[in-house]
């Protein structure tokens, strides 16, 4: 399965067991915003990515940014202590984030998904579009998923299981997902 593929699916599901969530989410990337990032950034996103933000940016309205946090995004979704960054977030988290300067960290490494504070979260690799996953204080993990793919797998997994009441930690109320 492709990853518009694996996406639409997590947001089929997203929207038949949450649809108050799904409808919080933001509309697409343009080129021109993904373009422009790759130059600030001065690496290329990996196709899989381009595909995904080329869907949604998952970047909150300016007037919802918080620039106190590292990260903002969406609460709630994919899980309660993370969220998918979009595409201003991942540039942010990319230029600051906290292993950089050391072995802990590569510059092919672009993260998609991450806590407010940018301690932890998962990383697509630029070269070969493996998911990997960080968390400050421990070692990183390369090759958790072979693919972005893969992971929305995983994702729609869990929505699958939610939407089924078959996933303790979380159930869905008044069409958000809620966590325990």
């Amino acid at each position: 399965m492709s990853v518009a593929e694996s996406w639409s699916r997590v947001m089929s599901l997203l929207r038949e067991h949450a649809p108050a969530d799904h409808t919080d989410l933001s509309g697409p990337a343009t080129e021109q915003m993904l373009a422009a990032a790759e130059k600030r950034m001065g690496i290329s996103l990996h196709g899989d990515l381009r595909t995904w933000l080329l869907q949604h940016n998952l970047d909150l309205p300016e007037e919802y940014v918080d620039d106190d946090m590292m990260c903002c995004g969406f609460d709630g979704f994919p899980d309660e202590g993370s969220f998918f960054l979009g595409i201003r977030a991942m540039e942010r988290l990319y230029a600051n984030h906290p292993m950089s300067g050391g072995s802990e960290w590569r510059e092919e490494w672009i993260p998609f998904l991450s806590d407010r504070d940018g301690w932890m979260g998962k990383f697509i690799d630029a070269r070969d579009g493996r998911i990997g996953r960080w968390f400050v204080g421990a070692p990183t993990v390369t090759g958790e998923y072979a693919s972005l793919a893969h992971y929305f797998d995983s994702v729609a997994e869990m929505l699958t299981r939610i939407g089924a009441g078959d996933y303790p930690v979380c159930s869905v109320a008044e069409g958000r997902l809620v966590w325990s």
